[in-house]
């Protein structure tokens, strides 16, 4: 460890380290278009032995693939439409047929029952660009349609239209980096007061995001990694928030060391050996607990695990390796490096050799002081309020977010949903499919004309190849829980036939089995994490109780952050629901990402409890880190905060949620509950290891290569 450190702080040493990043960021820069190998086809993301897949499978000979219903609706505000009008959706059907992704027949325009609306359904065939590409053609589609309209009010609902709406959203990922950087920069600024300081860790979070990109996309195009829109963004602010992280981290420990080391180059050495434990345990706490959601059956959460542990791995290296060569290279202005004596980074407020650190008597200091006068009942009282907040978790409804509310503002499509809902069957346009053996067609028509809620048509089956398709409406809107529960009782009626081979597809279907596969991800996954997250502790920390106590407080911070989220979802943003997959995601992010928290302080706890004893060394630990813990809890809140920029429900409740949690994280579990544990526990806290057995050693040794004069430093506590 000494030996990395004085060659990435080295004179010479340096530049090869910043050549090498600069050379595999030219190499990488040919792949910075993640929106290419983007899969956001709802189906792309479900098990291959999902129902709804072999559905599509299998019907490949019957319909054209990959294709969505685009339901086109036309109305004039609760008026009677005319033969005219009719006419006129007549027309412009014939005109659809021109439009790129267009495909197949277009069926003859169908007129509501009061007279009032008329419906087109359009199948559209999902481009390779894809709900970019639907985008284009749903626009082409109004475009037509609005021509000449005579006050007709025209809408492309349906799966069709949503996904276009969804596919302008999903290009807004220039305004999402614009915010994250303006978050990153302002916390910075705040916490350095030193716009030099704050060119080196946002320079390399931008190489980090870089080298993220590229390796993403080439494990898409080449290894066959899911990526989603949805990833993508995540991507973006963890790579940013993690890094600057890590970034803090380094800068402060070398701000430390630059008041007792008159050389900076040497005083990074130093900063880099104390802190590079904390920093890759941290990332290896993360990157294994995002590494297990590749067991996940839902693929766009198994896709998402490599995801970010790619951009966390490809933080951790640069920023561990670029970022100390880019603070101790002098600038341009060499005369000013060389006065400055390497401080000028930090310029104005330059760290002196010899003075004394102001963390000492900091604010973090005074609530170790206050904390330390009953550290039982502190801790006791936090952990009860925590428990108090988390009652609020059982209104969470993580049971899928309806089509028409998934984005936070309202669409043309979403317009048209309600005016199809206002004036036909709910279902219509976007039918459940069922296929099976010709020989069972009436046997299964039969069994699904029992269930409540489906509407079976007249008309007989599509039959091809001994394989026949029956198509039925459901009366209930295709994205609603009530559709989704009449699938599956469709699919226990026909599966009690013998030998029919029958399965059930379509969009609520596909929903069907996400949720299904969501909610046992859930079960199995969350004790593999909190698993994985305790083999790592145990190993940083050469303990067990510490780690137990470090996981049971990120587990009551998850619970209190829910609690809050629900209540603030359902009474304040008014949103219809959570995806299934959400309490997995915010689990994995708010456990991995508290516990780096964690880390950072009990790390430098165990540092000082070699030195000084467990009670000192648990007060000399807050005092150090509060400063820059709580720095680094507002970088990674904030760019979390950043995806409410998105309008999508998912993204806003994710960011929402993940920020919410890293501050109560920082603010109460690490700086009050963590704290005062460690003070109760005392040397318990890290039994069985040598500091539980024998106690605080008197000295502690130096890196190997550490020749620098220390200058002396006042007793902390």
């Amino acid at each position: 460890m000494s030996k990395v450190a004085a060659f990435l702080s080295g004179r010479r040493t340096r530049w090869v380290v910043v050549g090498f990043w600069l050379i595999v960021v030219a190499a990488l820069l040919p792949f910075q278009k993640l929106t290419d190998v983007e899969s956001n086809d709802a189906s792309a993301w479900l098990p291959k032995n999902a129902e709804s897949v072999s559905v599509v499978q299998r019907a490949a000979a019957l319909l054209p693939n990959d294709t969505v219903p685009g339901v086109v609706v036309y109305d004039r505000g609760g008026q009677a439409l005319t033969d005219a009008d009719l006419a006129k959706v007549t027309a412009d059907a014939a005109a659809f047929r021109g439009v790129e992704n267009v495909t197949g027949e277009i069926a003859p325009p169908v007129r509501s029952g009061d007279g009032q609306a008329i419906q087109l359904v359009v199948n559209l065939h999902v481009p390779q660009d894809g709900w970019a590409g639907l985008g284009k053609s749903v626009d082409r589609m109004i475009e037509l349609a609005k021509h000449d309209d005579q006050g007709l009010s025209v809408h492309v609902t349906g799966a069709g239209g949503y996904a276009a709406d969804s596919g302008k959203v999903f290009t807004q990922g220039g305004s999402l980096m614009l915010i994250t950087l303006l978050i990153v920069i302002v916390i910075l600024l705040a916490a350095y007061r030193s716009p030099v300081l704050v060119l080196r860790p946002l320079f390399a979070a931008g190489v980090a995001l870089a080298v993220a990109q590229g390796v993403v996309y080439l494990l898409a195009k080449h290894a066959g990694l899911t990526v989603n829109a949805q990833s993508s963004f995540i991507l973006t602010v963890l790579v940013f928030g993690a890094a600057t992280d890590y970034a803090l981290l380094l800068i402060a420990r070398y701000r430390q060391e630059l008041r007792r080391r008159e050389n900076p180059n040497a005083a990074m050495a130093e900063a880099w050996y104390r802190s590079a434990e904390a920093i890759l345990a941290s990332a290896a706490t993360v990157t294994v607990s995002m590494l297990v959601l590749l067991f996940a059956h839902l693929g766009s959460t198994q896709g998402l695990g490599p995801v970010c542990a790619v951009g966390i791995l490809s933080s951790v290296l640069v920023m561990t390796t670029l970022l100390p060569a880019r603070l101790v290279r002098g600038p341009w202005m060499w005369t000013l490096w060389r006065k400055t004596n390497g401080r000028w980074v930090f310029w104005p407020v330059m760290p002196e050799y010899g003075s004394v650190d102001p963390t000492e008597s900091g604010l973090w200091a005074k609530i170790g002081d206050w904390v330390a006068v009953r550290p039982r009942r502190v801790w006791i009282a936090a952990t009860l309020v925590l428990v108090a907040l988390a009652l609020g978790i059982t209104g969470l409804r993580a049971d899928g977010v309806p089509d028409r509310h998934s984005l936070t503002k309202t669409t043309q499509a979403m317009v048209g949903a309600d005016v199809l809902d206002k004036h036909f069957v709910a279902g219509a346009g976007d039918p459940v499919y069922i296929l099976t053996r010709a020989d069972a067609a009436d046997q299964v028509r039969a069994a699904v004309a029992t269930v409540n809620g489906v509407i079976v048509p007249a008309t007989p089956p599509l039959v091809k190849d001994g394989t026949a398709m029956i198509a039925v409406t459901l009366t209930d809107s295709p994205d609603s829980a009530a559709a989704i529960a009449t699938v599956g009782e469709i699919r226990d009626a026909v599966h009690r036939i013998p030998n029919a081979e029958a399965e059930v597809g379509g969009s609520t279907a596909v929903k069907k089995d996400m949720e299904d596969a969501a909610a046992r991800d859930s079960r199995v996954l969350v004790p593999v994490i909190l698993l994985v997250v305790f083999l790592i502790l145990a190993l940083l920390l050469r303990a067990i109780v510490a780690p137990l106590l470090l996981i049971a407080t990120v587990v009551v911070s998850f619970a209190a952050t829910m609690g809050i989220s629900a209540l603030v979802f359902n009474h304040v943003f008014h949103f219809a629901g959570a995806d299934a997959s959400f309490p997995l995601m915010a689990f994995t992010f708010l456990v991995a990402l508290g516990v780096d928290y964690n880390i950072f302080l009990v790390t430098r706890i165990r540092e000082e409890t070699e030195r000084h004893g467990a009670r000192r060394g648990a007060l000399i630990g807050l005092s150090a880190t509060g400063g820059v813990i709580t720095s680094a809890g507002l970088v990674l809140a904030g760019t979390f905060a950043a995806l409410g920029s998105i309008p999508m429900t998912f993204a806003a409740e994710l960011g929402f949620t993940v920020a919410l949690g890293v501050l109560i994280d920082t603010f109460i579990v690490r700086s009050v509950v963590v704290t005062a544990l460690a003070l109760d526990f005392d040397r318990y806290l890290w039994w069985p290891s040598k500091l539980f057995r024998s106690g605080p050693s008197a000295t502690e040794p130096e890196p190997a290569d550490s020749d620098e004069q220390v200058a002396p430093q006042p007793s902390v506590v």
